[in-house]
């Protein structure tokens, strides 16, 4: 599949990419803008030979990846019609977060936050709810446009951060305060199942977190208010 290809089915729509339906058991993700998907692809391709669930890669070409259409739902739909889960995917998320931060990342994996240091474990910086699909095979984690090297920390501390500072403003106000206690609960048993320590790094993935283009108003100025009260917290 290239970019002059007509893809199929419009199946998913995501802040930066689109996914097509392009043949049975597959999928394209096609990037809106100009961005060559060749580090994803590898860095799949290395995960699933580690044995991490990811979806199968079949073709890629500049901004277009075929890989594995997965069956099932992702975990924050399924929060959505079943909130009483939340601890259990609380638990699941932290377990996908503890199992990933085993692997060495590979020679080449560009380094979190600009670190110069080489080595270090894989991260994903984008492991939340969204990202995670629950099919016939168990978890698979999607989407590793932002697959770094570093400190699992600093993983934690973005899954964290993304979780905390997500908007509700989008549901209807009366369902707001359940939205919120979901999410305090699954948040709580997170961290309490993950293995590493997010505190040290959220001032600074934080920071890094209000860079990106897609992140709203709203979530920027909530996010300024966590690393405000993790600084003081460590001072």
């Amino acid at each position: 599949m290239t970019a002059d290809e007509q893809p199929g089915e419009l199946i998913g729509v995501g802040r930066s990419a689109d996914v097509f339906a392009v043949a049975p058991g597959k999928v394209l993700r096609r990037f809106r803008t100009d961005y060559n998907m060749q580090a994803e692809a590898d860095i799949m391709i290395y995960l699933a030979a580690a044995g991490f669930p990811v979806p199968a890669v079949y073709e890629v070409s500049g901004r277009d990846l075929v890989m594995e259409r997965l069956d099932g739902r992702d975990m924050l739909a399924d929060l959505g019609s079943r909130p009483w889960r939340a601890r259990q995917h609380g638990q699941v998320l932290a377990e996908l977060h503890s199992r990933l931060h085993q692997i060495d990342a590979p020679p080449g994996l560009r380094q979190a936050f600009g670190s110069g240091e080489a080595g270090g474990k894989v991260l994903h910086l984008d492991l939340h709810p969204g990202n995670v699909m629950l099919t016939s095979r168990g978890p698979v984690v999607i989407d590793w446009t932002n697959a770094s090297a570093g400190a699992p920390g600093a993983d934690v501390a973005m899954a964290y951060l993304i979780m905390a500072s997500s908007e509700v403003d989008q549901v209807p106000w009366f369902v707001r305060p359940a939205v919120r206690r979901v999410r305090a609960t699954l948040i709580a048993t997170f961290l309490a199942g993950v293995g590493d320590d997010p505190g040290p790094y959220i001032p600074s993935v934080a920071e890094n977190r209000m860079t990106d283009r897609n992140v709203r108003p709203g979530e920027i100025e909530r996010l300024k208010q966590i690393a405000q009260q993790a600084t003081e917290r460590a001072s």
